[in-house]
């Protein structure tokens, strides 16, 4: 072996989630560990997804905020992780700057392992491998093909392993053809149920739950001569292996045990602890605890010394699977730990059919070993499975009491749905074809509990306040300038009035907002609040992304707002009307194009969340309030029925909820609170409408059909990977470069239409995975690695 492969060690982990017929399965996991760095990565529980995030030198990041994963396995400069669904592979480097590998919505991946030169998976259904690796100094004939059918796979520095599914026997393969022969050479009269890899040996169950050893007798790995490992059958529910190390949980109390190593690896840090999985890094394990899913690390490679808890969120003790797990049943709390987005299945006891013992490989007395502390891990998961029946019944209750208080309007009170006061460029129908009295779909009243964040309403000031940062003019001059609001100046109209197109006498093109004329004191009362929020937010707002405001008349009962003209109209337009969308020239019948779109309509309301003193919510975030300027320039308009934030938290509860019906918060609607993450939800709205070119509400049929909801359209086909079946087809199929892009715009959009504002991404993480999601349509697909692995599949 050479100096680079002798110090370059694998990360294999088994968890508890694995294969049930064998008690162990392959090396799909939740944690993972780059050893180069001592990076510990892993999935979050109680997030809505499974978000990824990533543990160094006491810092944790969040990875790619907007994708929600499956499995993730690390290497020795690297980590991956195999997104939900399975379709899609993603790799980072030392500064967590992501590359996809693989894309496939037919093919998917589920298993997933890291060696020192190759990462390898398994395909759903036909357990095949699929292969990336830097090395090519052998011959594609010692590596399986895809006749080859796996129940696991592992890998280890310049090899890996696997079983094969219709014999039991391991097969091996890699750069480093001696160890990979030997391996195999080793196991040739075993037969297995899997296999898990180190750094010169590899650890597996046979067929009748024994635990067998086989490789390098260094650092006592095998003392004695002894190879296997167990005083009886299924024994050990989890393993994990480093470069000359071995540790494993024992299934009857969750503790752990570790052999080789030079006995450096007993450790106080776990004596008295339970755990679900482990993983292990060069020389040093991790492992995820049982009473609290919390990561503990020990080892003489650790870096603070000999071991430490991490600062780590709650992590998954499993992959959150779509999955009835018949098998064994499903894990205690598994709803709440995946947020109801699949199940984790329980580790069996037993074999679903426990074979007959074999006299051929019976148990040998097993090696010295530190065992940590019994715990009582089965009265405890009898009690969890109690609670969570317990838990299931009063949230049960808990929605049927919240569906009869949204029914009756007793909870609330009345609630009402309108728009909002459009300075867009559209037709007429400025409501998209939605009335202000509609009902709101079902998604709008599947609500589970209140947001996280709560805020007290707080009106701007009267106009009269910010007239110096605005021009005002009189009303004969604006009647003037749009020939006296003739027709053929019309140029929209909105729940506030009619907006006209106008040249000002010095030449300037502007576009004019006039409310609505009479004497009816409830729309005055509107017409004038409106008007009050608009000319008080915009007369101090000056960002690109924003509209500017020109300035306004008060003249009696008239009230009109004058603002720059927007000349390439509204982006609900080039989406929608007839009109437009069928021209094919249009800049907006881009890919890149549509994501740039976005991405400027996120940074504009970025800026009201986080830089606006004080911080503003829109409340009416659509396609039609963002324009495009002469630049194809996007910019957020219409502020009618914005708010500003408190000055502290607490109950923001405004009157009624307000909004446009397909774009609003479901649980602003339906609880009466508002937070920031509203207009998140509604800009989640706007990028399935850029994705699919649907409107947010629109008929299943050209001739008719049920109203559908454009989330519920496209958010089932984006988790499925079925994103093909929803790109809106005017544009064309995106290149590969462009198909990255639309995936993460995609899984942006799905974050974005949680139904809780507490699931949703802040909108700082919104622009910053459109950021990246625009950089992606001009990136190359050279590698991400320092080291030698580089991008190929085979």
């Amino acid at each position: 072996m050479t100096t680079t492969t002798i110090f370059a060690a694998v990360i294999i982990a088994l968890i508890a989630a694995a294969s049930p017929a064998h008690g162990l399965g392959g090396s799909a996991t939740t944690v993972a560990v780059v050893y180069s760095t001592a990076t510990v990565c892993g999935l979050v529980a109680d997030e809505g997804n499974q978000q990824l995030h990533c543990w160094r030198d006491g810092h944790v990041t969040k990875i790619s905020p907007g994708i929600s994963f499956d499995y993730v396995a690390g290497g020795r400069d690297t980590f991956c992780a195999v997104t939900s669904g399975g379709f899609s592979l993603l790799c980072f480097n030392s500064s967590f700057a992501p590359k996809r590998l693989y894309n496939n919505n037919s093919v998917l991946l589920q298993d997933l392992t890291i060696g020192d030169d190759q990462i390898c998976a398994l395909t759903n259904g036909t357990r095949s491998v699929i292969r990336w690796r830097g090395e090519r100094t052998t011959t594609s004939s010692q590596f399986p093909d895809q006749s080859h059918q796996f129940k696991s796979i592992s890998s280890g520095i310049g090899f890996s392993c696997g079983v094969l599914a219709n014999n039991n026997r391991v097969t091996c393969w890699g750069s480093n053809s001696t160890m990979a022969s030997f391996i195999q050479s080793e196991f040739s009269n075993s037969s297995m149920s899997n296999i898990v890899v180190g750094g010169s040996h590899a650890c597996g169950l046979n067929l009748t739950g024994f635990l067998i050893c086989k490789g390098s007798n260094s650092s006592n790995l095998l003392p004695d001569g002894v190879d296997i490992h167990s005083n009886s059958a299924y024994e050990y529910s989890g393993l994990a292996l480093g470069a000359n190390h071995a540790c494993a949980i024992r299934r009857s109390n969750g503790s752990v045990v570790c052999w080789g190593g030079d006995g450096e690896f007993a450790s106080n840090v776990t004596a008295g602890i339970s755990f679900e999985s482990l993983v292990a890094g060069l020389n040093f394990t991790c492992g995820v605890t049982t009473s609290d899913f919390s990561i503990i690390c020990w080892g003489p490679g650790w870096p603070s010394g000999f071991g430490a808890e991490l600062q780590f969120p709650k992590v998954l003790p499993g992959p959150c699977v779509q999955s009835t797990c018949s098998e064994c049943g499903i894990y205690p709390q598994s709803q709440i730990l995946c947020h109801g987005s699949g199940n984790i299945c329980r580790v069996c006891s037993v074999p679903i059919s426990m074979p007959p013992n074999s006299s051929a490989e019976s148990p040998l007395p097993s090696p010295t070993v530190t065992p940590t502390q019994s715990s009582p891990s089965r009265g405890l998961r009898k009690g969890l499975l109690a609670f969570a029946i317990v838990g299931s019944v009063g949230t049960f209750l808990g929605i049927c009491t919240m569906i009869y208080c949204l029914w009756t309007g007793v909870c609330f009170g009345k609630k009402k749905i309108h728009n909002s006061v459009q300075p867009t460029i559209t037709g007429s129908n400025a409501n998209n074809g939605q009335t202000s009295n509609s009902n709101p779909p079902s998604r709008s009243s599947t609500i589970r509990r209140q947001g996280s964040r709560l805020m007290r309403r707080q009106r701007s000031g009267t106009s009269s306040k910010h007239t110096d940062r605005a021009e005002e003019f009189s009303f004969s001059d604006l009647a003037a300038a749009t020939n006296n609001f003739s027709l053929e100046n019309k140029i929209g109209a909105g729940g506030f009035g009619v907006v006209y197109r106008a040249k000002l006498w010095d030449g300037r093109e502007v576009a004019i907002k006039r409310g609505e004329t009479g004497s009816k004191t409830h729309k005055f009362q509107e017409k004038e609040s409106a008007f009050d929020s608009e000319l008080a937010f915009l007369s101090r707002l000056h960002h690109k992304h924003l509209v500017s405001l020109v300035g306004y008349c008060e003249d009696r009962d008239e009230r009109l707002l004058v603002y720059e003209y927007m000349k390439n109209g509204a982006l609900y337009d080039h989406l929608h009307d007839k009109n437009n969308v069928e021209k094919s020239s249009s800049l907006l019948n881009s890919w890149k194009m549509r994501i740039k779109t976005s991405l400027d309509a996120a940074r504009g309301i970025e800026y009201l969340h986080n830089y606006a003193v004080p911080p503003i919510i829109h409340r009416d975030i659509k396609s039609s309030n963002i324009l495009l300027d002469s630049n194809w320039t996007a910019r957020v308009s219409d502020f009618g029925l914005s708010l500003m934030s408190p000055e502290s938290d607490g109950d923001f509860r405004p009157m009624k909820a307000a909004g446009t019906v397909g774009y609003i918060d479901p649980e602003y609607y339906g609880l009466n609170v508002l937070t920031a993450k509203s207009d998140v939800y509604g800009l989640g709205v706007v990028l399935l409408e850029l994705l699919t070119g649907k409107r947010a509400i629109f008929k299943s049929d050209e001739n008719g059909g049920e109203p559908t909801m454009v989330a519920d359209f496209a958010v089932p086909a984006i988790m499925a990977g079925e994103m093909g079946k929803i790109l809106d087809p005017r544009v064309g199929p995106p290149d590969l470069n462009e198909a990255e892009a639309l995936e993460l715009v995609a899984y942006t959009a799905l974050h974005c239409v949680k139904l809780e504002g507490k699931d949703r991404p802040t909108m700082s993480d919104v622009v910053a995975s459109l950021e990246r999601a625009l950089t992606l349509c001009d990136d190359s697909h050279g590698s991400i690695f320092s080291g030698p692995i580089s991008i190929g599949s085979e």
